[in-house]
């Protein structure tokens, strides 16, 4: 099975920015779309972004403008761009199909991987 492993995470001022990489053992172009989580301390795992692999994506309306999802297929590569970063933004994030709901939209790809060990963002105040 495709296994994904996450990276790029780290500590950060708010207002600052990072860059997450998920990068899978195999082909992603199945999982359409794809999509990023996060997991906030004592909460629930959330999803946050998708991407089609026509180049549609949402988001959730917290990151709606700070945040960019995209994919290179060919790299079996997806990235979230994280910009003017917020406290509330801290958690493990991660990536998988999407599932979920996003603005109203209702996500369900039906591949799904093992949930890799995600990257851990904390953006400080």
């Amino acid at each position: 099975q495709v296994q994904v492993v996450e990276s790029g995470g780290g500590l950060v001022q708010a207002g600052g920015s990072l860059t997450l990489s998920c990068a899978a053992s195999g082909s992603i172009s199945g999982l359409n779309p794809m999509g990023w989580y996060r997991q906030a301390p004592g909460k629930q795992r959330e999803l946050v972004a998708v991407v089609h692999n026509s180049g549609t994506v949402n988001y959730l309306d917290s990151v709606e403008g700070r945040f960019s999802i995209s994919r290179n297929n060919a790299q079996n590569t997806v990235y979230l761009q994280m910009n003017s970063l917020r406290p509330e933004d801290t958690g493990d994030y991660y990536c998988n199909g999407a599932r979920g709901v996003l603005r109203g939209r209702v996500y369900n790809t039906g591949d799904f991987l093992s949930w890799g060990q995600g990257t851990q963002v904390t953006v400080s105040s």
